[in-house]
């Protein structure tokens, strides 16, 4: 009797606990893959049929979202690269008759300002207003002074047409890279990956809360992602300034670029999510890690970017950071406000649709209420 009345206790007991521990699974099931939930409790009138037709259109979306994204991505990285061409890159011009035989061998390929001379050209390159300064100290040589800091793709076009100019004039070209990238730069990509590495880590955490709507408060939410964007932006200036000398712009400066760039990028993906579920998480990939990366600027120069894609790159928060990031290292802060009002602007209007949203879903009850 014994022994029997402890195994029933042991059966019981088994039987008590398994069923805590499913619940247990579950609730994290939906928490972290919220898509999933209307798997739960299906009702009644439902049939078989129907439930399988369901679950087959939730992962076909999730499928085929998948496959957007990465078609995307593949697509607008890999064709920028394909066979940049400038557009009106600005390049500063001693001379009228220089200018004019410049203007005439470089079509629209350069938007060519005549200066004075070498030094008025040399302040529009420290300011940012020029990619170089061509001059000539006799007629047999050209003289070209660059900001290497501009990026390759557009520092080396700049280069490659004055040549292109002196090598039909009979002449050669006198290089001398007054603007230059930071030692620990060599190639002038420490700018991308820092912005890309901010807003991909601003976008998992946002998406992440957003999974977690049923667990923590909105408040918490709001906090955490302010708290983060504080957070990784100070940690990102740190080892990319101080600690590998990569970027050069002040730290206090970098350190605000980084934090807005992450609360524009987290409070954007968040309302998103919020207004449109999966497809605005799914939207948000889109526009700030696929589009607004590739865009940017610090892999292919604004200047050798497609018309779309040079109306666009500022406009997003990934370019405006590189913009800002760079102008502040290299260009003694130089068109900075632009894009620090830009981010600011998406961060702002990404909190302002997250609390519409909330109030919205807020005054939905009382009106079902009402219409009762």
């Amino acid at each position: 009797m014994t022994a029997s009345s402890a195994t029933a206790r042991e059966s019981r007991s088994g039987l008590d606990f398994k069923p805590s521990v499913l619940r247990f699974i579950w609730l994290g099931i939906q928490t972290t893959l919220p898509e999933e939930a209307p798997m739960t409790s299906p009702p009644e009138s439902r049939t078989g049929a129907a439930t399988s037709v369901d679950q087959r259109r939730a992962w076909t979306t999730l499928v085929i979202t998948g496959l957007i994204i990465g078609t995307a991505f593949i697509a607008i990285y890999v064709g920028l690269q394909r066979n940049p061409e400038p557009s009106r890159l600005p390049i500063a011009v001693v001379s009228e008759q220089l200018s004019n035989n410049a203007q005439a061998g470089f079509g629209n390929a350069v938007a060519v300002t005549e200066v004075a001379s070498v030094a008025d050209g040399r302040a529009m390159v420290r300011h940012g207003d020029a990619v170089a300064v061509l001059g000539a100290s006799s007629p047999t040589t050209l003289t070209l002074d660059y900001a290497g800091a501009s990026g390759f793709s557009e520092s080396g076009a700049a280069r490659q047409l004055a040549a292109g100019l002196a090598t039909k004039k009979g002449a050669t070209v006198q290089e001398n890279d007054i603007v230059p990238l930071a030692t620990y730069d060599s190639r002038g990509l420490s700018a991308f990956y820092v912005v890309f590495g901010v807003t991909l880590s601003s976008f998992v955490l946002a998406q992440g809360l957003t999974a977690a709507t049923a667990k923590v408060r909105l408040r918490h939410r709001l906090y955490a992602m302010g708290g983060f964007a504080v957070a990784i932006g100070v940690i990102a200036a740190t080892v990319a300034g101080p600690v590998y000398g990569s970027l050069t712009a002040p730290f206090p400066l970098l350190a605000l670029s980084l934090i807005l760039l992450s609360a524009a990028s987290a409070f954007t993906t968040k309302a998103l999510g919020a207004w449109l579920g999966p497809a605005g998480i799914a939207l948000a990939v889109l526009t700030l890690t696929t589009i607004g990366n590739a865009t940017s600027g610090a892999t292919i120069g604004v200047d050798l970017l497609p018309q779309w894609a040079q109306a666009i790159s500022g406009k997003l928060p990934p370019g405006a950071a590189v913009r800002a990031v760079n102008n502040f290292g290299y260009f003694s802060g130089a068109h900075t406000v632009a894009p620090l009002v830009i981010l600011t602007t998406w961060f702002l209007a990404g909190l302002g649709f997250v609390l519409l949203r909330q109030r919205t879903a807020r005054r939905r009850p009382l009106t079902a209420e009402a219409g009762r």
